[in-house]
């Protein structure tokens, strides 16, 4: 594109040429050329903000050609161009476009920021009279997790302050008068992580004191103190065998009563007298009926 951007002044060159030796009384001004601009800055925004980058003051009907590189930290890169003959291109599909404001001035709309937008946006501008290339480092504000500790090193004790994945980077300091240098840590998505270590004096009560974390306009007091240890999840396994254990024996109970249940249906059924029969028991009583007959 940026042979595209000479071939417009060439031809803006030879326009006004020709109109110099034709000897025409036009009124059109002489356009005078220049190097590209070149502009670094650095860019931070709020999670979820609508974001508005501008690489150029020009107005919209002086432009030639815009083109954004986007290399995003997170995935892959994208862009996004204008040209006054209409010839657009988006190959972002993200929601971020090209747009004017009320003075006509163009710049990128990026709707609700958010760390899939973090990343290095490079501006192509050609103008009438002259070209911007700008680099623009677009980061994300992110309030770091701060905290604060007490551990055993050896035989002396060691209070730590830590600010996590923060940007910009938060400054650690301790209300004792000796402090402890301040070191950085490895960040995810391009964030910072710094740590304070203090090493205590022998007979210091650790209740006298305390870490101050800045960042931003914010200000944290944190009193370290020693970590309680965590139950691991050792009673949980050796809980979990007795449950099966417990149900178990709860299963093998039922059956056995079951079964006694059943033992003593059986063996009281077995002990019930037997039933006489009818038939056998008839005969006898029609002959006592009979005897009784005779002697009345």
């Amino acid at each position: 594109m940026k042979e595209t951007m000479w071939i417009y002044v060439l031809i803006l060159l030879l326009s006004e040429t020709r109109s110099v030796e034709s000897g025409t009384n036009e009124s059109t001004p002489v356009n005078t050329t220049s190097p590209p601009i070149i502009e670094r800055r650095n860019e931070l925004f709020s999670n979820g903000s609508d974001v508005y980058l501008t690489c150029s003051d020009k107005m919209w009907n002086e432009t030639f050609y815009v083109i954004w590189k986007i290399n995003f930290t997170n995935k892959a890169s994208c862009e996004i161009n204008f040209e006054s003959h209409g010839q657009n291109t988006d190959t972002c599909n993200d929601g971020k476009s090209l747009r004017n404001t009320s003075s006509a001035q163009p710049y990128l709309h990026i709707p609700k920021f958010s760390e899939n937008d973090v990343g290095i946006y490079t501006c192509e501008f050609a103008y009438r009279g002259g070209a911007t290339n700008c680099k623009i480092y677009v980061k994300i504000i992110a309030t770091p997790i701060m905290k604060a500790w007490l551990e055993h090193k050896d035989n002396t004790t060691v209070a730590v302050c830590r600010a996590e994945n923060g940007n910009p980077a938060a400054s650690i300091s301790w209300s004792h008068a000796q402090n402890s240098p301040v070191q950085k840590l490895p960040g995810k998505n391009g964030l910072f992580t710094v740590e304070s270590r203090l090493e205590l004096p022998e007979g210091m009560d650790p209740k006298n004191l305390s870490c101050i974390i800045r960042y931003q306009n914010l200000t944290e007091i944190l009193f370290p103190e020693f970590q309680k240890v965590k139950v691991g999840p050792h009673w949980l396994y050796a809980l979990i065998p007795g449950i099966i254990i417990a149900f178990v024996a709860g299963v093998l109970f039922f059956v056995v009563m079951k079964r006694r249940q059943h033992q003593r249906s059986d063996t009281s059924f077995s002990k019930s007298p037997p039933i006489e029969d009818v038939e056998e028991v008839e005969p006898y009583a029609s002959y006592v009926q009979r005897v009784n007959s005779i002697y009345n």
